[in-house]
């Protein structure tokens, strides 16, 4: 496969005319300064596409449902209420069809691969499948389906707060203690090999909340390789139950206990001292930073400015789903930043263009969260690229070197043209190749399923 493109971002900086020959998922060979040939696949400006490093892929179907403001006060809290009533009618064919519209979006909105967090493993009530793994293969049959990169993430979700609550109503479908869970990723590595060899199953213990200390270092102690995420420090509430019963904050509890390094996906990171930034961005984990999500549930804003001062990593996620765009989040990370501190051009590390350091930063930790061999186009990366139109209305009067900053601040997510998931030419002409199948099996499989909420 040849792809040809008027302008291409390499680590070194913009090239043009430039060819890329792929095999086998990867990037085999970079010709600058050559004529497109007839078999070339011609783009206009071509890009490393981001991974999306964190989605609960069924909750899209749950967008504009909870935008209503009841009596009292609003919060993460009443919305997780609605989002276990909805688990209460979702089943297996309604998962997977909400997963590959999602997926679909993703990659039509510039993303070549996600992680999976996916906590949602057996029947309403709790009573597991006669599959184990049956809620998990559909999420591999919507990434069969729309040919992304998957990072499958199961969760360990075992008890219902830090005192160790026994699990209650919508969270039944997520129980399981460390001795299942653990033949439950044994069974989703074998289900996974059904998808090209890009694909990877990392674990994801949901929270501190979530899982108890001694849960944690068996688990972690049974898979020593691989991702792992986590939800950290979210919300304030969390932040005090953690404090309360471990004797430190979520952050720092987990940095002091348990070896953090670069293969941790340290999820929202929301609420840190100074202290904890620090350390953090020194550990390699990376942030998994979900802005639009993170500014919908109002949960706060990220220590950013710190953290990218001390060299911390971060990628960014659609968590859930609400909407789906990889321009806004950036920009919603730099403008969060901005709205706090009142200043502009925030996280940009010392001098240069705030929407290149959003990008490349986003590819090159969104790549590392997922274990994936991306993030740049260069020769033997996996090919996780995305074309965009610079003769868009929204980017026409930009330099090369200001061609970021409009994707980032300017321009919507029409002006990606096309996207390759390792290799696999998915979007074409800015609508995926299977799109209008995509769209039709979801609107069946959730017209009951919301007529039931």
């Amino acid at each position: 496969m040849n792809i040809h493109a008027r302008r291409v971002l390499l680590e070194n900086g913009w090239a043009r005319d430039v060819r890329l020959t792929c095999a086998d998922g990867r990037i085999d060979r970079v010709e600058s300064g050559v004529d497109a040939g007839g078999s070339d696949s011609r783009v206009d400006t071509l890009l490393p596409a981001l991974a999306n490093l964190h989605s609960h892929a069924f909750q899209r179907a749950m967008a504009g449902m909870t935008e209503f403001r009841a009596a009292g006060r609003e919060s993460f809290w009443t919305w997780r209420d609605l989002m276990y009533r909805f688990l209460d009618r979702l089943g297996p064919e309604q998962l997977e069809a909400i997963a590959a519209l999602v997926f679909m979006e993703m990659q039509e909105a510039g993303y070549a691969s996600v992680g999976e967090f996916h906590y949602v493993h057996h029947q309403p009530g709790g009573q597991p499948y006669d599959a184990l793994s049956e809620l998990s293969d559909c999420i591999v049959v919507a990434a069969g389906r729309t040919g992304i990169g998957l990072t499958h993430l199961p969760v360990l979700y075992t008890y219902g707060g830090v005192d160790q609550e026994p699990l209650s109503g919508g969270q039944l479908r997520f129980a399981n203690d460390v001795d299942r869970f653990l033949a439950l990723v044994d069974a989703c590595r074998s289900g996974i090999r059904a998808l090209p060899a890009d694909a990877r199953v990392g674990i994801a213990p949901h929270s501190l909340r979530a899982t108890a200390p001694a849960d944690l270092a068996r688990l972690l102690a049974a898979v020593p390789e691989g991702p792992v995420h986590i939800h950290i420090a979210e919300q304030t509430r969390e932040v005090a139950d953690v404090e309360a019963k471990l004797g430190q904050r979520p952050v720092a509890w987990l940095l002091d206990n348990v070896d953090v390094d670069a293969r941790w996906c340290l999820i929202h990171a929301t609420h840190m001292t100074d202290a904890e930034t620090i350390a953090m961005a020194e550990s390699g984990a990376v942030a998994g930073l979900c802005p639009v999500t993170e500014a919908n549930l109002g949960d706060g804003i990220f220590n950013g400015v710190s953290f990218i001062e001390h060299g911390g990593a971060f990628g960014v996620g659609s968590d859930s789903n609400v909407r789906i765009s990889l321009c806004e989040e950036l920009r919603t990370l730099e403008y969060s930043q901005r709205l706090r501190d009142r200043a502009r051009n925030v996280l940009v590390a010392g001098e240069g263009s705030t929407g290149r350091f959003l990008y490349t930063g986003a590819a090159q930790g969104g790549a590392r969260a997922l274990g994936r061999d991306a993030g740049a186009i260069a020769i033997g990366k996996l090919a996780d690229l995305v074309a965009i139109d610079s003769t868009h209305a929204s980017l026409c009067a930009l330099r090369d070197d200001q061609l970021l900053d409009g994707l980032c601040f300017a321009a919507a997510d029409n002006v990606v043209t096309d996207t390759w998931s390792a290799g696999r030419h998915m979007v074409v002409s800015g609508r995926h190749i299977h799109r209008d199948a995509i769209i039709a099996r979801y609107r069946a499989a959730v017209s009951d399923l919301l007529q039931a909420i």
